[in-house]
Formats: structure tokens, sequence, C-alpha cells
């Protein structure tokens, strides 16, 4: 029985085993098993890498231990060295562990159904899920500015945004990376002049629970077109069964 699965310190809300569980069913993929680890300490890694081997094929992780992993890895790919967060990880046959970022590849196939020429964008949010999205907006060549509750030499504040609207209407890309509107605190939105926004703004949640978040509405209240975080789940999901089948390109 081939095994996968995903690690992280809380995972009773999780997508992964669901959806892994349906993609077994629905495509017929037989003798693997797709389970939840929660690991109350990144320390209690290695001797779950021992008790499921020779059958562990690879796992997802989750938060907190994105970057934790990594010291447990012998090689990681070019785009999660780069973003220094990893949420997939391959076994080989011969015990090798190699990191990789799927977020990324998730939520840069799902951006790019948008027609992205000319457009630069407002980054929402600092923490661990914006690494990704940075990344890929550079790959992109896609200009962007980093949003905090506190300016910094590398981020505005949303005070500046609400003090000059130029930044609404020279950004027409806006990404939420937080978690504000997440279920249940489902009215919770970031702090935005949401009357500056236009039809021609295109607005990204990687919040997907709810389906439309508050965000989102004032985006479709405007004539924008919105996106939530489940295409990009379902990407980096798709993406983590490539690597670990070897089929990634």
């Amino acid at each position: 029985m081939k095994k996968f699965g995903l690690i992280g310190k809380t995972l009773k809300h999780s997508f992964s085993k669901k959806y892994f569980g349906e993609k077994f069913d629905r495509e017929g993929i037989e003798n693997c098993e797709y389970e939840l680890y929660e690991l109350p300490d990144i320390a209690h890694f290695p001797d779950l890498i021992k008790n499921l081997s020779p059958d562990l094929v690879g796992l997802n992780v989750t938060i907190p231990y994105k970057l934790e992993v990594m010291q447990y890895l012998d090689e990681m790919d070019e785009h999660a060295t780069a973003i220094q967060a990893v949420n997939t990880i391959k076994v080989s046959a011969d015990g090798k562990l190699t990191g990789y970022n799927s977020d990324y590849y998730g939520f840069k196939d799902s951006l790019m159904e948008w027609e992205l020429a000319g457009k630069s964008a407002l980054v929402l949010g600092t923490g661990g899920a914006s690494k990704a999205i940075v990344k890929a907006l550079e790959d992109l060549s896609i200009p962007y500015q980093m949003v905090s509750r506190r300016s910094s030499d590398k981020t505005i504040s949303y005070d500046q945004i609400n003090e000059n609207p130029d930044f609404i209407a020279d950004n027409l890309l806006i990404i939420n990376t937080t978690p504000l509107g997440t279920y249940p605190n489902v009215e919770e939105k970031p702090d935005l002049p949401y009357d500056q926004l236009s039809a021609d703004h295109l607005l990204f949640d990687l919040v997907y629970n709810p389906e439309l978040t508050a965000f989102m509405q004032e985006g479709i209240n405007a004539g924008a077109k919105t996106k939530n975080g489940y295409a990009m789940l379902v990407g980096q999901a798709e993406k983590s069964w490539a690597i670990w089948n070897d089929k990634d390109e």
C-alpha cells in the first residue's frame, strides 16, 4: 500500500484527505491511502518518516511546519529554495526526502487564467502564504507592492492606501494572502478603500471558505473579476500528485 499524507499541528479542517480520497475513487487509483498526521512538534518528523517507511511515497506540509521541515530534507527544488517554504515532500525509493512548493504552481496556474498584461499588483499580507505568491508574480514579470499593517522599507501600510487612492487605481490586481474573511469570521476583510475599485480590477482571495468572501463581494459590487483560493488549492494538490508519481514537468 502506497502511503501519502499531510503533516501539520491541527488538521481537523483539512482539505487534502477528502480531496485525495475522492480522487482515488473517481480515477480508480488502487493501493493508495492518504492520511492526516498531526505533529505536536516538528521534532517528531523523523520518527514519523521511520514509522511509515518503506511504504511512504509523499507528504504535504501545512502550517506551522512549511519552514521548519526544511532542516530534515536532503534537497529542495529551485522554487522551494527561493520561497523558503515547503508544502510537498517526495520520498524516493532509497529514502531521500526532496522538498517542493506546489502552492507556487497552484497559484501561478490559477492566476494565468486572467489577462494580466500591463497590470501591477498589491499583495495584502506578508506572512508565509505570501511567499509563493510573490515568487510567482516575479516569474510572471508582474510588478507588485507588499501591503502590511505597518509600513517598512519593503511594504506600504493600509493607512497609506486609504490616504492615497492612487494605489488602488494604479494596481489592478489585488491579492489577499491574509486569513481575513475565513469562516467563521466571514464579515472580516482587508482595510481598503473599496469605493475606489473598478470593473478593470482583478481580486484574488487565497481564502476558499466561504466560497464568496467579503473581500470578493466588494470586487463584485464594483464589477471586478474575482477568484477564491479553491482553484489554487486543487492545483497545488494535483501538482503534488504529479511530483510524487514522477509526472512532474
